[in-house]
Parts: C-alpha cells; sequence; structure tokens
C-alpha cells in the first residue's frame, strides 16, 4: 500500500475511478489513526503512547492498486466534502 500525500491521493483517486468507470470498483475506507506503526502487546509492558492528534488513514482500493492517505483530524469534513465533489463529478 503507498501512502501519498493529500493532493497525490486525490488525483490517484481520480484515476482509480476514471480506470472503473465501465466495469469495476472503487473501495474507500476511513479509520481512526493514532500514529503508531506497530502493534501494542499483549503481555508486558505496555508502552505508555500517548497520541498528540488523532488522525484519519483514508484507504483507496481498486483490484490490486491500493492507495492510503492520512489527514487530522480537524481537516476531516474539509477532506471528506472533496471527496464527494470528486466523487459526484465523475457520475
Amino acid at each position: 500500500m503507498v501512502l501519498l500525500e493529500n493532493d497525490s491521493f486525490l488525483t490517484e483517486l481520480t484515476r482509480l475511478f476514471q480506470k472503473c468507470r465501465s466495469s469495476g470498483s472503487v473501495v474507500i475506507t476511513l479509520k481512526k489513526y493514532d500514529g503508531r506503526t506497530k502493534p501494542t502487546p499483549r503481555k508486558g509492558n505496555p508502552d505508555t503512547f500517548e497520541p498528540s492528534d488523532n488522525k484519519c488513514l483514508i484507504r483507496a482500493s481498486e483490484g490490486k492498486k491500493k492507495i492510503s492517505t492520512v489527514v487530522n483530524t480537524k481537516e476531516v469534513i474539509k477532506f471528506q466534502m472533496v471527496l464527494i465533489k470528486e466523487d459526484s463529478s465523475r457520475i
């Protein structure tokens, strides 16, 4: 999976939509992301990880092509509005 900047993600997402216009589908998922890159241990001494700011991980996939980006929580609504605008212009 490729982690992209927000603008690059939107550009690639547009390409995915264009590719799947006649057949296929694009799946978009949103997930809370606290910045961790490793899973927390089940036993023993858990790390005392204090996220400074929660973020949102946005993923898009079409077949084998997968892209993702990370958006700050304060900008999620703005980013979703751009996503909706991009998606509605494809219909």
